[in-house]
């Protein structure tokens, strides 16, 4: 916590918010980009989202974003470990299918009825000739053996495979197990991607620690465990294969969790969403303030410079701020 600013942040409250105490604003400026917070307005507002510390890696990407909830914290953890963003309706998930029990090439059937859109025909031209830009081991690549690569037929059970497989070594050794994307160029691994996005951002990784050091991300199967899913999203119009796992915390007053993407077909290497919780008072009511890193690794992202690079930063902000808003408004009835 940096003393010198406590005075002044504390001075930016208005006199009508009661917090239940100073602690939550004084530790979001000690790791976040929001050294200021004004929680009765933040309250009135949609929440904030700006763009994250640069980073020395070109393939990397970060926002950040603080809103409030009404109500205690608890709740809406839960509800962010139970959300379903097809049942929400967010156009770019195709499909999502949570991961319990014993993994299988039948835990993603659900893939064989994929929609017919752009998206999925590009993702299955790409599968037909085994594109460079698709995310696989040379092992994985090896088992196409051609034939019909449509999500209904031959398509979906080589998909189906890829997935099942990956599950299961995230599931007996994180990240770490994972099989390197190695079939079109240099070998990329998940596990040193993710840890690399937190090394550039240490106060945040340090913040996060107590949560981050019992998963399975960036590191073998932690102690906590997980609840696993998968999804068929677009990903700059490509539909995407992926492979999630949400981990959370609810312990001495830190309410926290991690998600992230672990597995993806294309679009990117890895996401990592970061979520922190407080209970505060504002005109008398307990209210939720929250904080959510976002985090992304992309191949894409290392070609694009200057003007390019702000566009793309701008409208993941604009995805991010979209997602908030809905997670808002289903929270507030």
């Amino acid at each position: 916590m940096r003393k010198s600013c406590l005075l002044s942040l504390v001075l930016t409250i208005l006199a009508s918010t009661r917090m239940a105490s100073a602690d939550p604003v004084s530790e979001l400026s000690g790791f976040s980009i929001f050294d200021k917070v004004d929680l009765a307005q933040l309250a009135k507002s949609d929440g904030k989202t700006a763009h994250g510390p640069p980073m020395s890696n070109p393939r990397f990407l970060s926002v950040q974003s603080i809103y409030v909830l009404p109500g205690a914290p608890a709740p809406h953890l839960e509800a962010m470990r139970n959300w379903n963003p097809s049942e929400h309706h967010e156009p770019k998930v195709f499909l999502h299918g949570d991961i319990s029990g014993a993994i299988s090439e039948s835990t993603f059937a659900r893939i064989k009825g994929a929609p017919d859109n752009g998206p999925v025909r590009a993702l299955v031209n790409a599968t037909a000739k085994m594109g460079n830009e698709l995310q696989l081991s040379r092992e994985e690549a090896a088992r196409w053996k051609g034939g019909n690569a449509a999500l209904s037929a031959a398509g979906g059970d080589f998909w189906m495979s890829v997935l099942a497989g990956r599950g299961r070594a995230f599931i007996s050794g994180g990240t770490s197990a994972e099989a390197p994307y190695d079939h079109a160029g240099p070998a990329v691994r998940a596990g040193e991607e993710l840890n690399g996005l937190l090394r550039e951002q240490s106060k945040i990784r340090k913040q996060f620690a107590g949560v981050l050091d019992n998963t399975g991300i960036g590191r073998g199967a932690g102690s906590l465990k997980p609840d696993l899913y998968w999804e068929l999203l677009n990903a700059d119009n490509v539909a995407v294969a992926t492979l999630g796992a949400f981990y959370s915390r609810n312990a001495e007053g830190a309410v926290q969790a991690a998600d992230t993407f672990y597995y993806s077909s294309g679009g990117y290497y890895v996401t990592l969403t970061l979520h922190q919780m407080w209970p505060v008072e504002i005109d008398g009511k307990p209210h939720t303030l929250v904080w959510r890193g976002d985090m992304v690794s992309s191949a894409a992202l290392a070609d694009l410079h200057g003007v390019e690079k702000l566009g793309s930063e701008s409208a993941m902000m604009k995805d991010i701020a979209k997602s908030i808003a809905r997670f808002r408004k289903e929270r507030a009835r």
